[in-house]
C-alpha cells in the first residue's frame, strides 16, 4: 500500500479507512507480491478500500482473483453488498469494476476537489474531481 500510494489511509464514502486495519487479500506470484485488495466492513456492508495490482502483473487475472476472494469473504459473512469508490479519472478501474457486475450507485460531485483543495491531474491528464460510487450484490438473485 505504501509502495502504490505512499500511505495506508484511504478516504472514500466520506470516511477514512486504514488499510492496515482491513481484511487484506494478497496475490502472491511465486515469491513476489503481485497485488492487494483491502476490505472493510462498514454499516453491515463490505467496502473495497483498495485494489492494487502491480504493473508487471496487470492483465493476468490477479485483480479478478482478488475480487473473487473478497466476494467469497462477504458471502461467507452474510454481507449483502460490496461497495467501492473510484475517482472519475481512473477509467481502467471504472471499466474493471463494471465488467465485474458493479453499477454506479452515486456520484459525489466535487468530493475530491473538496478533499484536496483543488482538482489535480490524474490518469491521462483527466482532472480528478468526483468520487464515483459503485456497488453490486454479493449473491446473484436467480
Amino acid at each position: 500500500c505504501d509502495r502504490a500510494l505512499g500511505e495506508t489511509e484511504i478516504d472514500a464514502f466520506g470516511r477514512t479507512y486504514d488499510v492496515m486495519a482491513g481484511i487484506n487479500f494478497i496475490a502472491d506470484v511465486g515469491d513476489e507480491l503481485g497485488g492487494l485488495l483491502s476490505l472493510a466492513i462498514d454499516r453491515g456492508e463490505a467496502v473495497i478500500v483498495l485494489l492494487s495490482v502491480y504493473p508487471d502483473w496487470q492483465g493476468k487475472g490477479l485483480g479478478s482473483a482478488l475480487l473473487r476472494a473478497a466476494m467469497g469473504y462477504a458471502r461467507e459473512h452474510g454481507l449483502p453488498l460490496l461497495r467501492v469508490a473510484v475517482s472519475n479519472d481512473d477509467i481502467p478501474l471504472l471499466y474493471f469494476y463494471q465488467r465485474h457486475g458493479f453499477v454506479i450507485a452515486e456520484i459525489a460531485v466535487g468530493k475530491l476537489v473538496d478533499d484536496a483543495g483543488a482538482a489535480v491531474a490524474g490518469f491521462s491528464g483527466i482532472l480528478s474531481r468526483d468520487e464515483i460510487r459503485l456497488h453490486r450484490p454479493v449473491c446473484e438473485h436467480r
